[in-house]
């Protein structure tokens, strides 16, 4: 039994490292706070860690026997299990991570990888193509006006499609280019006390001074309020505020 805690041990030690890496970034690269908030993320790495933390040393402890002539392939054949299913989480956190915060019109969209329509990347500009392997890229969806017929397109498949302008890397410019539109649309910092603890708005505003307006961020959980410099288009933060009722 002595035998069995130690490797139980020293199996969940070497298992909190790795989470503590994943965590790290998971939380810190991929979903920094507080867009891991808006998201699925918490309940998917909290099912890793079951399998990290607990299933894999477990199955240590009931295998591990000293002297057993097939202790060896038992003990990789477990570390194998374990690395797939860790691998697999990563990956599916990986796909689901936030690749672009999108100018959409008079919001922000917070738009993951797997929510970039795949059929409009031809004619996306090869920085558009794939998104940052580290944190989110700052973009503008700019319709052409002046183009009748692709504006109609645009519009039906927002109607008919469900599929925001905000996903179409083909319509993707610098975010400098929303610079005036951000200076016309931004709200009023006042707005947020109507959908917040006024005692929270105030604490956050007082970290950001820069900060003298803002805009919603959209996201597919819980929405966000972008912090930003109404006189100068600079984007300030993103903070854990919800924007609109």
């Amino acid at each position: 039994m002595k035998d069995k805690l130690i490797a139980f041990g020293i199996h969940v030690v070497i298992s909190f490292l790795i989470a503590l890496v994943c965590a790290a970034l998971v939380f810190y690269v991929w979903n920094p706070y507080p867009l891991y908030l808006s998201t699925s993320i918490i309940k998917i790495f909290f099912l890793m860690l079951i399998i990290d933390l607990i299933i894999g040393p477990i199955l240590t402890f009931i295998v591990f026997k000293k002297g057993k002539r097939t202790l060896i392939f038992d003990l990789i054949v477990i570390a194998i299990l374990q690395l797939v299913a860790l691998g697999y989480g990563l990956h599916t956190i990986f796909q689901g991570r936030p690749g672009w915060i999108v100018y959409n019109v008079d919001r922000f969209d917070l738009i993951s990888v797997n929510d970039v329509t795949t059929n409009h990347l031809k004619g996306a500009k090869n920085k558009y193509q794939s998104p940052s392997l580290f944190g989110v890229t700052y973009v503008n969806a700019k319709i052409p006006l002046e183009n009748l017929v692709v504006r109609n397109q645009i519009l039906f498949e927002e109607l008919n499609l469900g599929i925001s302008p905000a996903q179409r890397p083909d319509l993707y410019l610098p975010i400098a280019t929303a610079i005036p539109d951000i200076k016309k649309h931004a709200q009023n910092l006042e707005l947020l006390k109507q959908y917040n603890d006024k005692a929270k708005v105030e604490k956050i505003l007082n970290e950001y001074p820069l900060a003298n307006a803002y805009f919603p961020l959209k996201t597919s959980g819980i929405d966000m309020t972008v912090l930003v410099n109404r006189d100068t288009a600079e984007i300030i933060k993103i903070v854990d505020l919800r924007p609109w009722k």
